[in-house]
């Protein structure tokens, strides 16, 4: 057994971008901020499938927290996923992200719910913020990656995305897309705008927005200084050993529907209006441009002017939005039905797949290939129509999955199996809103 050690940074600014040791649940058994970067560390390690690691030790020394990774690892797996570790929390990234927070307080906006409850879920309790970059996520594995709003404060409790309804729902999307059950997590890494975690998911919003777009394009980006957002997407998008002769970075998801926590497509939009396209027009005599991120859009951009590739995006809907806004409506053309939903959330888990087998693909190429399987049309648009008899039974069980559910904690009444049987036993076949399979519950009908 061999050992190797690293520096991953100095413990003053370290001890700001990893929780405190208080936050967690009391079964992970932490002390120390020590133990926090070792679990962290841990989970980013079995994320990047690094085998062989039979020891994580974390320690302080001459002012730093040094890593010590004890196994059978080759060791040129272990100098890559350390030196991008060390990165992920340096100067240059992550730290980034102390900037903002500082002047947050300075103009007196960090969490302004402190000590007050901001929803009636016994869990979140009174608000809390602290500031939480990406961790255990890949380091050095990700096949793609996602921008979303901010992590809820139940991560942090738990010391996983893994247990999040959102993941794991994004998981079974992958799957249906045809990702390999060993390689789901290499495309669940993401980027918040907002990288604080703070109470509320899925099940209990903000009754008010505290975290707005207005947040993240002011305290987490702007001058280099604190252009964490900018940052964080240049490093992940381009992973280590990403080829020179590529054309393009990873392909990025930028996930928020209308209906549903909406801030990550707009901040890309008040930080790339020059890119996108716009809805052109006059009304009262007046002209009007207006840049567009709406869902299922595409197109490539460049992270920074100077950025040496470009990258493919699409526009999708926050992976849980489907379980929240989704429902059985007259017109499965337009969101909030449950049957839009599904294939717009599976074009773009089918649009990150297609990259890892074609990483030069063009955006619209890559998102008419996907529509196609799901929608039965390269646009994406009308009735999902999927014209392998097996996408449609798919589609439909994922649907039933997200219109039923039981509480404590809240998960699919139906597994995938279970839901595929009353998808073949409904009246009008591979429709979850048909009968007698679909929801009696007033909330999962509308008009």
């Amino acid at each position: 057994m061999s050992t190797f050690r690293y520096s991953l940074g100095p413990v003053r600014t370290l001890n700001e971008l990893f929780p405190a040791a208080k936050f967690a649940n009391k079964n992970l058994n932490f002390r120390t901020r020590a133990d926090v970067i070792r679990h962290y560390t841990q989970n980013s390690l079995s994320a990047d499938r690094v085998s062989g690691i039979e020891e994580v030790r974390v320690y302080k020394e001459a002012g730093d927290y040094y890593i010590e990774l004890s196994g059978s690892t080759p060791t040129e797996l272990l100098k890559t996923f350390a030196a991008r570790h060390v990165k992920i929390f340096d100067a240059d990234n992550s730290r980034k992200a102390i900037r903002g927070k500082r002047l947050m307080k300075r103009f007196g906006v960090w969490n302004p719910m402190a000590n007050y409850s901001v929803n009636k879920n016994p869990y979140d309790g009174p608000s809390k913020w602290t500031l939480f970059p990406p961790l255990g996520l890949n380091v050095i594995g990700q096949k793609g990656l996602l921008l979303l709003h901010y992590p809820p404060w139940a991560v942090l409790q738990a010391g996983t995305f893994e247990n999040a309804m959102t993941m794991q729902r994004w998981g079974r999307m992958l799957a249906a897309a045809g990702v390999p059950a060993a390689e789901v997590d290499l495309y669940k890494t993401f980027i918040d705008v907002n990288p604080v975690a703070a109470p509320g998911s899925g099940e209990s919003e903000y009754p008010n927005d505290y975290m707005p777009i207005m947040m993240a394009s002011a305290f987490f980006d702007g001058p280099s200084d604190r252009d964490y957002i900018k940052s964080m997407l240049e490093l992940y998008l381009t992973p280590p050993g990403w080829p020179e002769d590529s054309k393009y970075t990873l392909p990025l998801l930028i996930c928020g529907s209308p209906l549903y926590d909406p801030q990550a497509p707009g901040w890309f939009r008040t930080a790339y209006t020059d890119i996108l396209p716009t809805l052109k027009g006059e009304s009262s005599g007046v002209p009007y441009s207006i840049p567009l991120v709406d869902v299922m859009q595409t197109g490539k951009f460049k992270v920074r002017p100077d950025s040496k590739r470009e990258t493919p995006y699409l526009i999708g809907n926050h992976m849980i939005a489907a379980g929240v806004t989704g429902k059985c409506t007259p017109d499965a053309s337009q969101i909030p039905d449950i049957r839009q939903y599904e294939a717009q959330d599976l074009v773009a888990a089918t649009f990150l797949k297609l990259y890892t087998e074609n990483p030069n693909l063009e955006p619209e190429d890559a998102k008419a290939q996907a529509s196609k399987r799901w929608f039965g049309n390269e646009s994406g648009t009308g009735v999902p129509n999927p014209p392998d008899p097996k996408d449609a039974l798919t589609l439909c069980a994922l649907a039933q999955m997200d219109l039923f559910f039981k509480p404590n904690p809240p998960s699919p009444l139906y597994n995938f199996e279970e839901a595929c049987k009353r998808c073949q036993e409904a009246k009008v076949k591979n429709d979850p809103c048909a009968s007698p399979i679909g929801p009696t519950d007033p909330n999962k009908i509308g008009s």
